[in-house]
This record gives C-alpha cells, structure tokens and sequence, in this order.
C-alpha cells in the first residue's frame, strides 16, 4: 500500500483513479482533529439556510483524501509536498462518492520533483476539486 518508491520509477503520465466515499465519520475526525467547526460543516439548522441546504464536508478534507490517494496508490511515502493548489470547484457532501483521478504532469531529475495535477468528480460526473503540487524527492543514498 504505502511503497517507498524512489523518482526514477516514476513516468510523465502515469496515473491512478480511485472511488471514496466521503462519510459522517471522515468529517467527524477532521474536525475534531483540526477545530474546524464551520457551521456550514457541522450546523444542519445553519447549513439549511445556505445555498447548498445541507452540510458539506470540508474542502480541506477532500484535499487531504487526495493526498492521501497520490500516495498510497501513486508515488509511495518518499516525497514531500512543497507546492499545494487546490481549487474547491463543488460542494461535496457526506456520503457523495469521489472519484479521485491523480497523474503525473512534471518530473524535474535535477531538482528531484514531481509535479502532479489532480481532479475529483463526484457521482454525476460534477468536478468538486482540481489540485496542481509538487512533491520533493530525496538524493540517493551512496552506498561505500
């Protein structure tokens, strides 16, 4: 699941796509583990009056479901991020299922990065999230 995977293994184009289903549960942990109490998130009275009429998860969250998808399923625990645009282009609500595509747009050998580009839809095919980051690898270790 979590590989270690160095930046030589990795192809401009390679990619993954993966389904999650965005639960009670998930906004739950966050927000308590973040203090993240939007109304909007966690208000049903308050989020009823609002355009989407409902509570929504945190956008934050989605990202970091994200994150997480590039790096058990793509490029390993190795890198570190050092550039993170996301754009939070829908709502998303609990229970809505994302699917996640993620690919590679960019490897710099050089600087050691990656460049990563990311879009999320949910069930009717509506783009909820598009990320554009950069993952910093390690040099190689030189064995005597």
């Amino acid at each position: 699941m979590y590989d270690i995977r160095n930046i030589d293994e990795f192809q401009v184009g390679d990619r993954v796509s993966v389904a999650k289903t965005v639960t009670e549960a998930d906004g739950a942990m966050y927000i308590a583990a973040t203090g993240d109490f939007g109304p909007v998130h966690v208000d049903e009275g308050y989020a009823s009056t609002t355009r989407f009429g409902e509570r929504l998860a945190p956008g934050i969250l989605v990202a970091g479901i994200c994150t997480s998808v590039l790096t058990a399923e793509l490029v390993g625990t190795v890198g570190v991020s050092i550039r993170d645009c996301f754009w939070f282009t829908g709502a998303v609500r609990y229970g809505d299922t994302l699917t996640f595509d993620i690919w590679i747009s960019g490897i710099d050998p050089e600087n050691r990065t990656v460049d990563w580009q990311a879009s999320a839809r949910n069930e009717d095919g509506t783009e909820v999230l598009k990320a554009d980051a950069t993952l910093k690898f390690p040099r190689k270790k030189v064995t005597a």
